[in-house]
């Protein structure tokens, strides 16, 4: 990994930046990203959420977030609790995919929560999406404990599988 890489916790001004960025990206879907935005600010704000971001050369290149209070989520119960934390929002700018950088960004994270008290994780795929899927068997997430739907803002819903590993 080239240039200076840092993992940290992000600030709130960090994903002003970040969440604009990916606003900008997703000119199709955007009133949803909008919501998404304003809900993950308030998350952070509010100790419901522990943002993660890598930084290279003062960019944020990669993202994840640990929910830690299961009214920040939907279908939460088994998902989020004193010892659980559910993961979402998992991020790579395309161009520094497959670099180790996102893997680094998930060992922090990962080691972080841990000496918060979280030994168990949790997080949620699409069932079609066969290269998430593979990517999060390779990271532990092998047991399925269940399946339900989730819904965006504009209504779109969607099936997940839900994931933990101890």
């Amino acid at each position: 990994m080239p240039g200076q890489y840092i993992c940290r916790i992000a600030s709130p001004e960090d994903m002003e930046r970040k969440w604009d960025y990916e606003i900008s990206r997703n000119a199709d879907d955007r009133e949803n990203w909008i919501v998404w935005k304003n809900e993950a600010i308030a998350n952070l704000r509010e100790g419901r959420a522990i943002p993660y971001y890598g930084i290279l050369d003062g960019g944020i290149i990669c993202e994840a977030t640990a929910i830690i209070d299961p009214d920040a989520a939907q279908n939460s119960s088994g998902l989020i609790d004193n010892r659980t934390a559910y993961l979402c929002a998992f991020r790579t700018n395309e161009s520094f995919r497959g670099k180790g950088y996102f893997s680094g960004l998930f060992r922090f994270m990962t080691d972080d929560l841990r000496s918060r008290g979280y030994t168990r994780l949790t997080l949620g795929v699409e069932p079609e999406d066969q290269v998430n899927r593979a990517i999060y068997r390779h990271y532990g997430f092998t047991e399925l404990i269940k399946t339900d739907t989730e819904k965006y803002p504009d209504g779109t819903t969607i099936n997940v599988e839900y994931y933990v590993k101890e």
